[in-house]
């Protein structure tokens, strides 16, 4: 998993680099309060980042409210409510992308909010070592799939969407962050760690994959 956490941040390294310059020759869009008129040849892949940002930052959300109702009161609880505190901020800027770009939220919503609470929780009663392998395993996901996203509109849409942008690249950083904390919280001491996160690595991309068509 080190392993791949290196790989990950070299490839964020790249990316990083691209966006510093393309964000040198163009002007920021319109703020989050309003709407953006997207040309018809933008919406599909708009629609489809924001749909499946959206869904990824409620599960998340929930994920880290599960952990909280085991561990709360524990002495990681508070490192726990650190990264909540900014999944919800992640949540409510893609609310309000949603409506800024007039995307369609994904219709699997419900089930989202219930299975990242399940996870969370199930993963803390089986103790904060594997609550943070989770974490890993999740923001490991969320981390490539970010970086994905910024590559794929700098392709396609060169100097174009700048605000946007920066807003992915801010939180994939943000995700990374709490990659490092999980790691610094003993996530490879959980008992099968490797199974474990591979599992939930799986379970991450399978409902990445089914939020940007549903």
């Amino acid at each position: 998993m080190l392993k791949n956490a290196v790989v990950l941040r070299q490839a964020v390294s790249n990316v990083r680099g691209c966006l510093s310059t393309s964000s040198r020759h163009v002007q920021s869009s319109a703020t989050t309060s309003t709407k953006v008129k997207v040309d018809a040849r933008n919406s599909e892949l708009l629609d489809r980042i924001l749909r499946v940002d959206h869904a990824g930052e409620v599960g998340a959300d929930m994920i880290y409210a599960g952990q909280l109702a085991v561990l709360g009161r524990t002495k990681v609880g508070h490192v726990i409510q650190e990264m909540r505190d900014q999944e919800v901020h992640h949540r409510e800027t893609f609310e309000k992308l949603i409506n800024q770009y007039r995307a369609r939220p994904t219709a699997l919503l419900p089930l989202w909010n219930v299975a990242g609470f399940v996870l969370g929780a199930g993963t803390a009663l089986l103790g904060s070592q594997a609550a943070m392998a989770c974490t890993v395993a999740v923001e490991t996901t969320i981390g490539q799939h970010y970086n994905n996203q910024i590559r794929e509109l700098m392709e396609k849409h060169p100097g174009e969407f700048t605000e946007l942008l920066q807003t992915l690249k801010q939180f994939r950083d943000e995700e990374l962050e709490h990659l490092d904390t999980g790691l610094k919280h003993d996530a490879e001491q959980a008992p099968a760690y490797r199974a474990l996160t591979k599992v939930i690595q799986t379970g991450c991309k399978a409902a990445i994959w089914i939020s940007e068509k549903v």
